[in-house]
């Protein structure tokens, strides 16, 4: 039997009512196209051309998901040159499918951080929390990108090997502290560019538009970011939630890799105290929609799942290249959000990423009540209107450019 985990035989595209459980079934019949593209010679694109019966008056607000998987030669350093496959998700209203064409400036990827899979980070089963929904209700045609090492897509083999954990990690997993059979952080910001950008050129492919809009949080940053500051062309805006941004990083990839832990775990109990610790106002966020983060967190993750209590495993990943130099000459527009009480992605550090960024077009919002998981919170609304209104006018409250308060 096939694992949903595995390779499909071709994309799978799934519908999905509007309500809050979010149950899911099959939606129509999707077929196969092979094409190439010239920009990206290293990555095979698999592109599905969906064929929809008409659709009654009614069904064109039907909220879809539909299940990309892209098929890349992966940059990753233990299994480079190899075929691997990343895995990408669709929100879109099921009037906008059936249109010809896709209008150029309403399609938007989401990139995750480190840790928390795109599907868990941006596409949350509770109530109003999903932003990629919020988004794909007010008519964009909505995507989300999970890095190799991550949720559906390949997960390199060393991530089975809990020996490849720091060794005050392994406890509970090995049977004792023992030798990683991979000494060396099991991905990097290189391949991590390598897997945004055969998204991004399978979904130009797919919706045949130009350039696309990148919404990303925390090493999503760096990923988005850095991504964007070589292929500027490709590019519409920037949003981005406690970007991690290092303006004092290296410019270049290491000589050689350095040596220590190939991957990280997070327990729930971890989960719980990472977040309680940012908490810094009555009721910032609900017990209900942590419960759910949790576990979409252990679902996306079926071997984490099975270990000691549950964990959601994640590469550790060599960065570089997101710095003051790169960001300088950076002008796509650009809004950046800290939480006030983020104590994971300093506000300083966005702030100094306001500061050094080139583009004359950006705004950076100060998110009251909300923490480095601003999205899970009770503010999430006033982040998701804030980037509704950039995405669409280049403004938040009606400013190109700029410092804002919101949520206090």
């Amino acid at each position: 039997m096939r694992s949903r985990y595995d390779t499909p035989p071709f994309d799978v595209a799934q519908g999905a009512p509007s309500d809050s459980r979010g149950a899911r079934h099959r939606a129509t019949e999707v077929f196969r196209n092979v094409i190439s593209v010239p920009q990206c010679l290293c990555v095979s694109l698999i592109v599905a051309s969906l064929f929809w019966a008409p659709l009654a008056a009614d069904d064109s607000n039907r909220l879809l998901s539909i299940d990309h998987f892209v098929r890349v030669k992966s940059t990753v350093p233990s299994m480079n040159g190899q075929p691997s496959q990343i895995y990408v998700r669709e929100r879109v209203l099921a009037g906008m499918v059936s249109r010809a064409t896709t209008a150029p400036d309403r399609v938007v990827l989401f990139v995750h951080g480190a840790g928390t899979p795109a599907e868990v980070a941006f596409d949350v089963n509770y109530e109003d929390y999903s932003w990629m929904a919020f988004l794909a209700r007010a008519g964009f045609d909505v995507f989300s990108v999970d890095m190799t090492g991550y949720g559906r897509s390949t997960r390199p083999a060393a991530m089975n090997d809990p020996c490849n954990l720091a060794r005050d990690k392994q406890a509970g997993f090995a049977a004792a502290p023992c030798m990683p059979s991979y000494p060396y952080a099991i991905t990097t910001i290189g391949s991590d560019w390598n897997d945004v950008g055969a998204a991004v050129d399978y979904i130009r492919a797919l919706r045949r538009v130009e350039r696309v809009s990148l919404v990303a949080w925390s090493l999503g940053g760096p990923r988005a970011g850095g991504w964007t500051a070589q292929n500027p062309s490709k590019v519409n805006k920037l949003v981005l939630l406690a970007p991690a941004y290092g303006r004092n990083q290296a410019n270049d990839a290491p000589k050689t890799q350095p040596e220590g832990p190939g991957f990280n775990t997070q327990s729930r109990a971890e989960f719980d105290a990472n977040w309680d610790r940012q908490v810094g106002c009555p009721g910032q966020y609900e017990p209900a929609a942590a419960n759910s983060v949790w576990s979409s967190m252990l679902e996306s993750d079926p071997v984490g799942a099975t270990w000691g209590p549950g964990v959601r495993r994640a590469p550790q990943t060599t960065t570089w290249g997101w710095n003051q130099a790169a960001v300088a000459k950076t002008m796509t527009p650009t809004m950046m959000v800290a939480g006030a009480h983020d104590k994971q992605v300093s506000p300083d550090r966005v702030r100094e990423l306001y500061t050094d960024l080139g583009a004359k077009q950006k705004v950076f919002v100060d998110l009251g009540c909300s923490s480095h998981n601003a999205m899970w919170e009770k503010n999430h609304l006033a982040l998701f209107r804030a980037s509704l209104e950039w995405l669409e006018q280049g403004t938040v409250n009606g400013a190109q450019d700029g410092m804002l308060r919101l949520g206090y």
